[in-house]
């Protein structure tokens, strides 16, 4: 239907977002609900971050293969085309129309969507360079991961021959591969924290594989270089000493944020230690009939593991579809330092479990194996030692049945650890 400049689509639920978690819920929706599945995205082809990222370690989980980025994007796309959803690139949300509308700007004019239900699957971006707030010159040659990968693997351009990468995640890896591909040697990546946050399977190969040194416990302090970068200062966290490393390359990697802007523009309940919309554990935000999956609801998990939450939140759609009842029961969880954020926030307990039977728990510091308390109203109703480490990037995934002891009719869940 077209009203003025304005066309209006009215299908059964939308989806914002193209990526893993979006293409996924698209794919398990579309067969099974009455009415049209659209999904939207910004960019002009669908499959979100992994289409640039031309190496492989993707679709583990979800798809049981093991496959480079480029080829688990576009499997995504045909499996959600083949259910029978609707794919529109180059659709950008602008703002909202109503509880569950939206408006969009494409290149065929302006939109309106009317859902019944929506489902946000934005994702997440790591900070850039003025969000990190790193002194010095305003020099040529500085990126993230996501604009080096799509300079080298979709627009085949060129970068330096010495690279200083800030980070060691797995993405910074990532990172290292494409600056490899480009011809451009990583002679330093530097962290903050005292060891890298990936597995020993990719950090220890990755530093034999690239010559590449890891500075734990390091910063950049400036940047170096008027037009072109030139080099950049490393600080020592714990002496305050200083040194100077050439480079005409740098990659500022990791330290995400979920893309949250219609989030913040609905007035959605967010969560500050996540930056990410509060869901329980179907995946529904405060506003009904909206849900948020992926790495919009905590920075940042790996592709497979966002295409997994995207199918967990079709039971919940549906339900929402078909006029059922959201749970009253429910209850808070807290994260207590050293943790900064848990996900997701709300548990009731008569709804399933989430994605994987799982809450995530990111910790400030690294421990081993930390002994995990729960606290109700001032008293401790679980210690559980856990007897394997945090994920790359201190995440501690805690199986749900934790939280069998809570009591949903008393105060917030506090999630700390003892000694």
């Amino acid at each position: 239907m077209t009203s003025g400049d304005i066309t209006t689509l009215t299908p059964a639920v939308v989806i914002i977002g193209a990526g893993p978690s979006g293409l996924s819920a698209a794919r398990e929706l579309a067969p099974r609900i009455n009415g049209e599945v659209l999904v939207l995205d910004r960019e002009s082809t669908a499959g979100g971050i992994p289409r640039h990222s031309d190496h492989p370690g993707y679709g583990i989980r979800d798809m049981r293969r093991f496959m480079s980025g480029p080829a688990y994007a576009r499997r995504l796309v045909r499996q959600a085309e083949a259910a029978g959803a609707t794919i529109l690139t180059n659709a950008t949300v602008t703002n909202w129309a109503g509880d569950r509308a939206i408006e969009a700007t494409t290149p065929r004019g302006r939109i309106r969507v009317e859902a019944q239900a929506v489902i946000l699957a934005t994702g997440a971006r790591e900070r850039p360079r003025p969000a990190r707030l790193i002194p010095g010159d305003r020099a040529h040659g500085v990126y993230t991961t996501g604009h080096l990968q799509n300079l080298v693997h979709l627009q085949h351009g060129k970068v330096g021959k010495r690279a200083v990468i800030v980070g060691a995640e797995l993405v910074s890896w990532s990172a290292a591969l494409t600056l490899r591909e480009a011809g451009c040697r990583t002679v330093l990546m530097t962290t903050e924290y005292p060891r890298p946050d990936s597995y020993s399977l990719f950090s220890v190969p990755g530093r034999i594989l690239f010559r590449t040194r890891v500075a734990t416990r390091t910063r950049v302090t400036k940047v170096i270089g008027r037009p072109e970068l030139r080099a950049v200062e490393i600080e020592d966290i714990d002496t305050g000493r200083r040194r100077v490393v050439e480079c005409d390359t740098l990659v500022l990697t990791g330290d995400w944020i979920p893309d949250h802007e219609l989030v913040r523009a609905a007035g959605i309940a967010m969560d500050p230690g996540t930056n990410g919309p509060l869901v329980d554990n179907a995946l529904r935000t405060d506003r009904p009939g909206v849900f948020a999956v992926g790495n919009l609801l905590h920075p940042v998990d790996t592709a497979d593991i966002a295409a997994i939450d995207g199918a967990h939140v079709v039971r919940s759609v549906i339900a929402w579809v078909e006029g059922r009842r959201t749970p009253a029961e429910q209850v808070r969880l807290v994260a207590d330092a050293p943790f900064r954020w848990v996900a997701p926030e709300i548990f009731r307990p008569k709804d399933p479990a989430p994605a994987r039977r799982r809450l995530l728990l990111w910790s400030d510091r690294y421990i081993p194996f930390p002994r995990i308390v729960l606290r109700q109203e001032g008293k401790v109703v679980v210690r559980k030692r856990l007897w394997w480490p945090a994920a790359p990037g201190r995440v501690f995934r805690i199986p749900t049945s934790i939280l069998s002891a809570v009591r949903p009719d008393a105060g917030p869940v506090h999630i700390g650890v003892e000694p």
